[in-house]
């Protein structure tokens, strides 16, 4: 359900639990991309029509935007429609597009140039370069890219909801000049877009006039009288590699996580929250300047949910000693074929004769089929284990104790599901015998944490744990995060053994924070963030959290 309320004089929309949908570009001629808050959709032909037939109602019905200015009239960090005429193209990355276009007149202030020498541009390289004092460069993002691509150059485009922004140009001259950046932004909030306008446009008629009547020959003021004449009205620009204030106004630019709740809460400076004391709740948009550890693979840690503890993932190898240490204890012939469990021996042929026994776990007297079959394994060593894994549902490397068999020592895994290793935290649990399964042998499924409640196991979770350090403009804070899947939406238990999980998270980590270009450049992050007091010794210092928030689904 969607909820419709007033908040701050302007209608807003509250979901509730279940809620779902499929929203499009409204934009005639766009693509007719679904843009989805859940992963499971049907969207058939007829939807496809439907949409279309939508798009063509709100050409006609919508009164078209009033914010139409000219280049001449713009100014910094402005949302306006331009009418204009495209005169070259170039595709820039996988996520930007570049688009020269021109409407006759000039813009008032330097306009910033994309560098193309590396780029293939399409359009009249003559024609462009006698343009060159009455053209501006845009840059298209994201949804836009496929409709920028289509565009034949010569075409009279309008272009919804463009944004002005001021950015620094490095120069000889001045340590910082200004420079004024065209960007149509990704999403489709307040109209934005790109339309083809036909010929028999009024707008076109106007256009075409204003484009015969342009003086070619008019120079834009140097950067220098622009610099001189406005200093006092923009300030200048930090060197420090931190997000320019001018980007925080790119506020209507999609983000690339999403906030699962608490929506009500207003976003807050970062500059604020570090003045603030804990604890407290908080909304950011920023940007990410930096995150640890860098090997991604590193951020997979082991939890306990009752002691907070955080233990390293043991190493194949450190679990292979503990195997091995076990494996010299004989096997207790007095412990095989129970009423809960068959059992069979093997002596190796090699290693001393080392016995191996593989008790099978029945379900009502009778034993199940193997990928059903919980198996415990005594003297099995971890290739051993592997096997056996591969083969069965799930498998407990035990040992005999005085009157039943027992877990090892709670260093090895208490379950191991294929590939997963299943571990119990040390200091919360009270092992008990295992006979115990018992209690949950009609439960085929052999869910990890029944097993590890009937067995006394308090278990360890999988989780991420990483710093990132955001950049909004105003300030730089650290927040922790501490996720087993909801962020990422990747399970922590299944990074380890899946590369292609693993290429995923990089790709994410790489679209957060990518090299070789400067942050403002960088996506912006929408975050719940929670403050909370740690001590220090005698100091008390005030710590930050990731919390409710996880990467769009368009990512992934």
């Amino acid at each position: 359900m969607l909820q419709i309320q007033i908040y701050k004089n302007e209608p807003q929309g509250i979901t509730s639990s279940g809620f779902a949908s499929l929203t499009f570009e409204g934009t005639l001629g766009a693509p007719v991309i679904p843009r989805t808050s859940s992963k499971c959709f049907n969207f058939t032909a007829e939807d496809h029509k439907m949409v279309e037939a939508l798009r063509v109602w709100a050409s006609t019905h919508i009164s078209p935007s009033s914010m139409l200015v000219q280049l001449c009239d713009v100014q910094p960090m402005q949302y306006f429609d331009l009418t204009c005429q495209l005169v070259g193209k170039a595709e820039v990355d996988g996520a930007s597009y570049l688009l020269k276009v021109w409407d006759g007149t000039r813009t008032p202030f330097p306009s910033w140039r994309v560098l193309i020498q590396d780029l293939v541009l399409e359009g009249d390289l003559t024609h462009i370069h006698r343009l060159q004092n009455l053209t501006i460069d845009i840059l298209v993002y994201d949804n836009h890219v496929r409709v920028a691509k289509s565009l034949k150059v010569g075409s009279f485009l309008r272009i919804y909801s463009l944004h002005t922004k001021l950015q620094s140009v490095n120069s000889h001259s001045q340590a910082s000049l200004l420079s004024l950046e065209f960007h149509l932004h990704g999403g489709t909030s307040y109209g934005r877009g790109i339309r083809v306008l036909p010929e028999s446009n009024s707008d076109v008629d106007q256009l075409k006039k204003a484009l015969e009547s342009a003086d070619l020959t008019a120079t834009q003021r140097s950067d220098i009288i622009f610099q001189s004449e406005h200093e006092d009205s923009f300030p200048a620009l930090s060197s420090s590699g931190s997000v320019s204030l001018y980007e925080v106004e790119r506020c209507q630019q999609l983000s690339a996580t999403i906030l699962t709740d608490h929506q009500y809460l207003e976003k807050t400076p970062l500059c604020a929250i570090l003045k603030q004391k804990a604890p407290q709740q908080y909304r950011i948009r920023a940007k990410l300047r930096s995150y640890k550890p860098r090997k991604l693979f590193q951020s997979v840690k082991l939890h306990c949910p009752k002691c907070y503890s955080l233990q390293e993932v043991p190493h194949e190898g450190n679990l292979d000693i503990i195997l091995q240490d076990a494996a010299t204890q004989s096997p207790d012939n007095k412990l095989q074929n129970t009423s809960l469990y068959d059992s069979e021996i093997w002596t190796t042929k090699d290693q001393g004769g080392r016995k191996v026994v593989v008790h099978f776990v029945k379900n009502n007297g009778i034993l199940p089929l193997s990928n059903e079959c919980l198996v415990l394994i005594e003297g099995g060593m971890l290739g051993e284990i592997f096997k056996l894994s591969n083969k069965f549902h799930s498998v407990i490397p035990v040992r005999s104790g005085p009157e039943d068999l027992e877990l090892l020592d709670l260093s090895a895994p208490f379950l191991i599901q294929g590939k997963v290793f299943y571990y119990g935290c040390k200091q919360c649990s009270t092992l008990r015998p295992i006979q115990n399964l018992n209690s949950v042998i009609d439960k085929t499924s052999w869910i990890p944490s029944s097993v590890a409640e009937v067995l006394g196991i308090v278990p360890l979770e999988y989780v991420f744990v990483m710093t990132f350090t955001f950049d909004d403009g105003t300030g730089v804070l650290e927040a922790y995060l501490k996720d087993s899947e909801k962020f990422f939406q990747i399970p922590a238990s299944e990074i380890l053994i899946d590369d292609d999980l693993q290429k995923n998270m990089d790709m994410i980590m790489d679209m957060f924070c990518p090299s070789g270009i400067k942050i403002d450049a960088y996506p912006w992050l929408e975050c719940f963030i929670r403050s909370y007091s740690v001590t220090n010794g005698m100091e008390q210092q005030i710590c930050y959290q990731i919390f409710d928030t996880t990467v769009a689904e368009d990512l992934i």
